[in-house]
C-alpha cells in the first residue's frame, strides 16, 4: 500500500474503497471481500444509508481499528454547529467506532461554517484524526476560510480523465489540501475511450488499474466501488507497475470537464 501525508502528519492509504449506492448484504459483504484482500481504507457517508453494514463488516473482519483508515460524511440536511455534533455522534455509533479517520462535509451548503466549528471541535478533543470537505471548489474554500481556525485537510471531488479540475488541483497543492478522488472510472465511462484501450495494452493491465494508478500518480487518493469480488482484488493490484511520464500527460490531455455527477455551483439537493 502507497500513503499520502496529510498537512497534519496523519497517513492516508492512496487507495480506498467506495460504498456510494452500495445498501444492506451487498454492502456487508463487499466490504469484507475489499478487507480480505487487503484494502484498508473504507469510505462512506451517512447519505448512503449502509453506515451499519460497514461497521458490521469491519467488526466481524477482525482487523484492528487502529489498522483502518474510516471515512464518513455530514450530509447536507445535518449543517448547523449542533447538528453536526448530532450527525457526527450517529455516524459513530452506526459504524461502531468512537473515532474517525476522516470525517468531510459533503456538498457546499449554507450553515457550513457553524457546521465546521463543530468538526474543528470534534478534531481538537481527538475524536477526528483528520478533517475535510468535499466537491468544494476555490471559492467555497476561501468563503469557508473567512471563520475556520482550522484548513480543511481533504477535499473529496470527483476527478477522472475527462474531469481533471487542473485549476483545483494546483490550488490544492498551493493550500496543502490533498486531493481525493471519487467516480474515478467514469462509472464505466472510462471503458469506451480509445487512448485508456491502447494504454492498457501497451502495460498490459486493465483500463481500470491504468486509471486509477494514473490517479496515484498524480497525487490524488483514488476510492473505486465495486461488488464483484473479481474487480474488487482486481483494483488493488495497483502497487506494481508505475505509468511512464508522457503517457500521463496523454490521459491528462483528455479533459474536457465532463463529469458524471453533480456541479456543485449547481445542485439542489
Amino acid at each position: 500500500m502507497e500513503y499520502f501525508k496529510l498537512s497534519n502528519g496523519v497517513e492516508i492509504p492512496a487507495l480506498g474503497f467506495g460504498t456510494w449506492q452500495v445498501k444492506g448484504d451487498t454492502c456487508y459483504h463487499a466490504v469484507r471481500e475489499a478487507l480480505n484482500v487487503g484494502y484498508r481504507h473504507i469510505d462512506t457517508a451517512w447519505i448512503y444509508r449502509n453506515e451499519k453494514e460497514v461497521g458490521r463488516a469491519i467488526k466481524d473482519s477482525g482487523i484492528d481499528r487502529k489498522d483502518l483508515f474510516i471515512t464518513t460524511k455530514c450530509w447536507n440536511d445535518h449543517r448547523g454547529y449542533e447538528n453536526t455534533l448530532r450527525a457526527f455522534n450517529e455516524s459513530c455509533e452506526n459504524l461502531q467506532t468512537d473515532y474517525l479517520d476522516l470525517y468531510l462535509l459533503h456538498w457546499p451548503k449554507p450553515l457550513d461554517k457553524e457546521s465546521w466549528k463543530a468538526i474543528e471541535e470534534l478534531y481538537l478533543a481527538g475524536k477526528i484524526r483528520a478533517i475535510g470537505v468535499s466537491n468544494y471548489h476555490k471559492h467555497h474554500l476561501e468563503d469557508l476560510y473567512t471563520t475556520a481556525k482550522i484548513k480543511p485537510m481533504v477535499d473529496q471531488v470527483e476527478y477522472h480523465p475527462r474531469l481533471t479540475q487542473e485549476p483545483l488541483m494546483k490550488y490544492l497543492k498551493d493550500e496543502n489540501i490533498q486531493m481525493q478522488s471519487y467516480s474515478p472510472l467514469m462509472r464505466g465511462g472510462v471503458m469506451e475511450i480509445p487512448l485508456l484501450q491502447e494504454l492498457a495494452k501497451k502495460y498490459n493491465k486493465s483500463i481500470s488499474l491504468i486509471v486509477l494508478r494514473w490517479n496515484i500518480q498524480n497525487g490524488v487518493v483514488v476510492i473505486p466501488k465495486s461488488v464483484t469480488p473479481s474487480r474488487i482484488k482486481e483494483n488493488f493490484e495497483i502497487f506494481d507497475f508505475e505509468i511512464e511520464e508522457e503517457d500521463l500527460l496523454k490521459i491528462n490531455s483528455l479533459n474536457d470537464n465532463f463529469r458524471t455527477g453533480s456541479d456543485p455551483d449547481n445542485f439542489d439537493f
